[in-house]
């Protein structure tokens, strides 16, 4: 529905799951905008159904009301633009439209994050998702590489939706209360504003997407032309790649010194200067903390990268850099395994400014480096000892 369809009344209290007499106290009591006449829209469901959230949890009429006042729920408002689906399915009926079995079903939604609550009740909206579903499978894609596929959609859009949230939250929404802008009005204002931004995600979303899928295209075509067939072949599911981990030394000590934010924004530029300064065929996998997790096919350019880097930056907190090349385990868009687990071990021993590196990535190197032999190490977690190398010009 749009924003400005009218609902009655009995719809609202139905679609919450209250009684029309308790929804009318809310009204009474300024929780639940209506226009007076007892005409509602999206945005007085929208509400109704956060007050409704928060007296289940125990809140009190009069403490939702100065929530109200103060504009705390005035977000609320923007759930108002979200399309409500309309349909409820049970999941032997979706598993009858879509011909796939209710197990698959709910480990499909469970894969994308969605909750084991999720299959109760289906929309019409969540029926199509697994049309699409049954047909990519029906087209010949394994199911292990589809539920792996989901599991990665399920968390890509979940951090994205979580970041437009909190995003619009911080940068919108308080200066908004700071400012002491009453509570409808500030709704209002961010409806208003919600309403022209949110139809323009999904089209940049597609554009970013495409970009990404075409160049991650040619990279695996490169990729399968570059092989060196001389290292044999891979089990199921393994990338050979090289592994680099990189993070601040001494970040602890300088959060303490400067305070969170300076070293909130010290990472901050740390992680772009990687992302802007890293070869194409390598990308960041991760970040933890001030920590970046970075993965290359290319052992040597990755190596020649991390090189380069550190020369570039003689101003403390200086980064450091560890990197080994093997064997990984690939599942839902990240890297596992015991070659992981050694390339994180590897930086750990790293101090600030050194590139430190295993035996495999010496013998990947393109020539113009210079490597220090540090000598045979036991890292943490690891039985055999591990060569190790500082990596430098020559």
């Amino acid at each position: 529905m749009s924003a400005a369809e009218q609902l009655s009344l009995a719809e609202v209290a139905r679609r919450v799951g209250v009684t029309p007499s308790t929804l009318r106290r809310w009204i009474a009591n300024g929780l639940v905008p209506s226009d007076g006449a007892g005409g509602m829209t999206a945005a007085s469901l929208a509400h109704a159904r956060v007050v409704a959230r928060l007296r289940a949890r125990g809140h009190s009429l009069a403490e939702i009301g100065a929530a109200t006042e103060s504009g705390k729920l005035a977000s609320s408002y923007i759930e108002g633009l979200l399309p409500d689906p309309p349909g409820s399915w049970t999941l032997k009926e979706a598993a009858r439209e879509t011909g796939l079995e209710p197990a698959l079903i709910e480990r499909i939604f469970l894969s994308m994050g969605f909750g084991a609550q999720a299959v109760d009740h289906l929309t019409d909206d969540d029926v199509q998702l697994l049309r699409y579903a049954a047909a990519v499978l029906t087209a010949g894609l394994p199911l292990v590489a589809f539920l792996q596929l989901i599991r990665v959609y399920g968390q890509a859009m979940s951090q994205i939706a979580d970041a437009e949230v909190r995003l619009f939250h911080l940068y919108v929404h308080e200066p908004l209360m700071r400012d002491g802008v009453p509570g409808w009005e500030m709704a209002e204002e961010m409806e208003g504003l919600a309403r022209e931004i949110m139809p323009l995600a999904s089209p940049i979303m597609d554009h970013a997407h495409n970009r990404f899928l075409q160049h991650f295209i040619e990279q695996d075509v490169v990729g399968h032309m570059e092989t060196d067939l001389g290292e044999g072949p891979l089990d199921l599911g393994r990338l050979r790649v090289a592994i680099a981990f990189a993070d601040l030394a001494g970040y602890t000590r300088l959060t303490e010194e400067l305070g969170d934010e300076e070293a909130v924004s010290a990472v901050e530029r740390f992680v772009e200067q990687v992302e802007l300064s890293l070869p194409e065929e390598a990308r960041i996998i991760k970040t933890i903390g001030d920590e970046v997790m970075v993965v290359g096919p290319d052992a040597a350019a990755l190596l020649d990268w991390a090189v380069a880097f550190q020369e570039t930056h003689t101003a403390r907190p200086l980064p450091r850099i560890g990197i080994h090349y093997g064997e990984t385990l690939y599942r839902d868009g990240d890297y596992y395994g015991r070659e992981v687990n050694q390339a994180s071990r590897v930086a750990a021993r790293a101090a600030g400014g050194e590139v430190l590196i295993t035996r495999p990535m010496v013998d990947q190197a393109h020539t113009g480096l210079a490597f220090e032999r540090i000598g045979e190490v036991r890292l943490k977690g690891f039985a055999d000892t591990t060569e190790l190398f500082l990596a430098r010009k020559a």
